[in-house]
């Protein structure tokens, strides 16, 4: 008989796919501790244990902080203060820096002295209808403009959360008003019907008009509130914008654009020049002024191929090593598994993986340094585990006709036997059925075995 494997043989091989890489781990019991072989046949024959078996899935993955978000200039304006250094820690709520937006202090100023001219009026008892028609026009002129002012200026504010707030309230003032300025005219038709004097109508319109002259300072002054800007959480101070560009930012990259403002248009800079914006200088409506990262649980985000992540759930354990520290180990856990996936430059499908990070230690039991966000890492997922498990090596698998076999020694020749396989590592692999611990099987040269050749002493 040739001593060639047929076409339909092949031996079997742990899953190795770009990118995603499954490894195996013995423990406990010693695998082989009974084979041996024949130096004139290549054959060697061990003997099938129990042990552990787990599966793990390679994945790479970057460091990814709880949040981040960046605080940009509301309006135009100077940098009148800057309060905080980079890599300070700040506390939420805490005043980090103030933009002076002469502009919107001086629509403030303005509406302050109308406010102020409003309170004191108290309406014009000698207006005739017609000028009471002409006054109530113009009332309702300056509050459009005033609730136009206001939507300009939160427009220009690049912080969503901030920008949501001031233009719910600019809504809900022009309610307000809308409705108080409904009262006049409903009061000027029952004049017109006889039913009410034309003292009540104005005392009606004196009313809506300081309601629009208290709203119209009102929303000034929150345009200028916002010009102080606050940190949204506790983190840490990184002075300019998010980084972009370069090998290892760009999970944090993707962290930050969810929910802090885009970088000015203008915010290029020279070569080996700060990028930070100086305290004194001159900044458009949208520049960052700052990042404020959260780092007080870090996190991971790893890419795992599709053809493993069915069997990546909430709750896996994993092992981390960083590029950034060689020697350290990282344990995490699987948080959740995002639903849709990403796909690579090469066209490659995967899906995001969500990991919770702890601290890591070194072999020495050392504490590991404390990670940075972006930094790369290698993640390696324990998907699945067979304790007590009847274990081959993966050697010891041959695929014939598309069904898993092994070469077991049976009454001192070499038989095929058919094998259901389990957990798969990259060296040893788990037996479901076929095979008991301690039976003898080919674990290396299965190409040169024959079923009926006498095995191997």
């Amino acid at each position: 008989m040739s001593g060639a494997l047929p076409r339909t043989h092949r031996p079997f091989r742990a899953r190795l796919r770009p990118g995603v890489l499954a490894l195996g781990i013995v423990t406990v019991v010693s695998l082989t501790a009974a084979s041996c072989g024949s130096e004139d046949d290549g054959i060697t024959v061990g003997t099938a244990a129990r042990g552990t078996v787990d599966e793990i899935v390679e994945a790479p993955g970057s460091v990814t902080a709880r949040s981040a978000a960046t605080l940009s200039a509301p309006a135009a304006g100077t940098l009148a203060e800057l309060r905080v250094e980079a890599g300070q820690k700040v506390s939420k709520g805490q005043v980090v820096a103030v933009i002076d937006a002469p502009e919107l202090e001086a629509r403030r100023e303005s509406a302050a002295k109308a406010l102020d001219q409003a309170s004191r009026g108290g309406g014009s008892p000698g207006l005739s209808t017609s000028g009471y028609t002409s006054v109530r026009r113009k009332t309702d002129k300056q509050a459009a403009a005033a609730f136009d002012d206001a939507r300009d200026a939160a427009g220009k504010i690049t912080d969503p959360n901030l920008k949501g707030v001031l233009l719910k309230q600019v809504d809900a003032a022009q309610q307000q008003y809308e409705a108080a300025s409904a009262a006049p005219a409903a009061t000027l038709r029952s004049v017109q019907r006889g039913v009410a004097s034309l003292g009540e109508a104005v005392e009606s319109l004196s009313a809506a008009q300081k309601l629009q002259a208290q709203q119209a300072y009102d929303l000034a002054d929150a345009a200028v509130e916002a010009l102080t800007l606050r940190a949204p959480a506790a983190g840490v101070v990184q002075l300019g914008g998010p980084a972009t560009g370069g090998g290892g930012t760009s999970s944090l990259t993707d962290l930050l654009s969810a929910g802090s403002a885009p970088a000015a248009a203008s915010g290029a800079t020279l070569p080996g020049v700060d990028a930070a914006v100086p305290k004194g200088a001159y900044v458009a409506a949208g520049t960052p002024i700052m990042t404020i990262v959260d780092v007080t649980q870090l996190g991971l985000s790893a890419e795992v191929d599709e053809t493993d992540v069915l069997l990546v759930e909430p709750g896996v354990t994993a092992t981390v090593e960083l590029d950034a520290a060689t020697g350290a180990s990282y344990p995490a856990t699987v948080r959740a598994v995002d639903l849709l996936p990403t796909t690579s430059a090469q066209g490659g499908v995967s899906y995001r993986v969500r990991l919770d990070l702890a601290a890591g230690t070194y072999d020495d039991e050392t504490k590991a340094p404390t990670p940075r966000p972006g930094m790369s890492a290698v993640v390696r997922l324990q998907v699945r585990q067979a304790t007590d498990a009847v274990t081959v090596p993966a050697s010891a698998i041959v695929n014939a006709d598309g069904q898993d076999t092994v070469w077991a020694v049976r009454d001192g020749v070499y038989q095929r036997v058919p094998v259901k396989v389990g957990v798969q590592g990259e060296d040893v692999v788990q037996v479901t059925a076929g095979l008991q611990s301690g039976q003898r099987v080919v674990i290396g040269g299965a190409d040169l075995v024959h079923a009926g050749d006498k095995a191997s002493s």
